[in-house]
């Protein structure tokens, strides 16, 4: 167990995420998408911070 907090002490000196977003989805919708992300060797989590992040850049204000 010691173990475990020593690398969550590691991970938040790295500037890991720090914020939540919480949605609401049909819940087969969700399945779905993570049963998909898993065939594609992924996950839910993080294809939605990619989503969030090409949003993003595609409407920065240049």
């Amino acid at each position: 167990m010691k173990a475990e907090c020593v690398r969550r002490k590691d991970r938040a000196t790295k500037g890991t995420k720090d914020s939540q977003l919480v949605l609401r989805l049909d819940k087969a919708e969700r399945e779905r998408f993570v049963d998909l992300c898993k065939e594609l060797d992924t996950t839910a989590a993080r294809e939605i911070r990619h989503f969030i992040r090409d949003f993003l850049k595609k409407n920065a204000k240049k």
